[in-house]
């Protein structure tokens, strides 16, 4: 499905991320794998098939667009272009209005948006010039309706639907296709711990939500941009 294309993805040593490196590794794509934490990023890679044939990113700033370049610049000279990026960075806070700083909201923002901002700016110009390419990220269900305690999460989540529609309709001409994944509750060792009372048998695993993610990016969906797809 995914024979030789090089495609990035960020947050490749977490759950959504490492998920996805190693559903695309499994299909024939190469990887860049991006991520700040170095050691855990080379274990991940190390892990992957062929790991030979990928790349370990690590400790790239996504706030910073120069940065961000530089990786688009080291992924098509080792790579002979890119497809795809496929972002999973972002974070998760609740906290009731009066213990939510500005900070807060500043933290929500740069982790959710401006890291999918940046990392799309950089990744355009090497999709154009290869006739395009996919783009896709990851919203929320709580983009779409906030809940108690979780303005700054849900506020910033509901830009990146935005954003990925935005873009979505100002790349079309270009045949660069920009879709979102909204999951609910993913089941990871942290939702776990932070959850410990909750019912996990609603909550959706890691690998569910990549290979939604991995559908956006593929040929099959070719005709589909602009979506935001739910996952659970």
């Amino acid at each position: 499905m995914f024979t030789d294309l090089p495609i990035i993805v960020t947050g490749a040593a977490g759950n959504v991320g490492g998920a996805a490196a190693r559903l695309l590794a499994e299909r024939g794509a190469r990887v860049a794998a991006v991520d700040m934490v170095k050691d855990r990023l080379e274990a991940a890679v190390a892990a992957l098939p062929h790991a030979e044939r990928h790349l370990a990113c690590a400790g790239v700033d996504l706030l910073d667009p120069a940065a961000c370049a530089a990786l688009v610049a080291r992924v098509t000279a080792s790579f002979g272009g890119l497809y795809g990026v496929v972002t999973t960075v972002g974070g998760f806070a609740m906290a009731p209005l009066d213990q939510t700083g500005l900070a807060d909201w500043d933290r929500m923002f740069a982790l959710n948006v401006k890291t999918t901002w940046a990392i799309y700016q950089a990744a355009v110009p090497a999709l154009r010039a290869r006739g395009g390419g996919a783009l896709v990220g990851v919203g929320s269900v709580a983009g779409l309706k906030g809940g108690a305690q979780m303005a700054p999460y849900a506020a910033t989540k509901a830009a990146v639907l935005r954003l990925t529609e935005s873009l979505a309709d100002e790349l079309r001409s270009e045949h660069i296709r920009v879709n979102a994944v909204m999951p609910t509750t993913i089941d990871t060792p942290q939702n776990r711990a932070a959850m410990p009372d909750a019912d996990t048998t609603r909550w959706v695993t890691p690998e569910q939500v990549a290979e939604t993610m991995l559908f956006l990016l593929s040929g099959a969906a070719s005709g589909v941009t602009g979506q935001l797809v739910q996952v659970g």
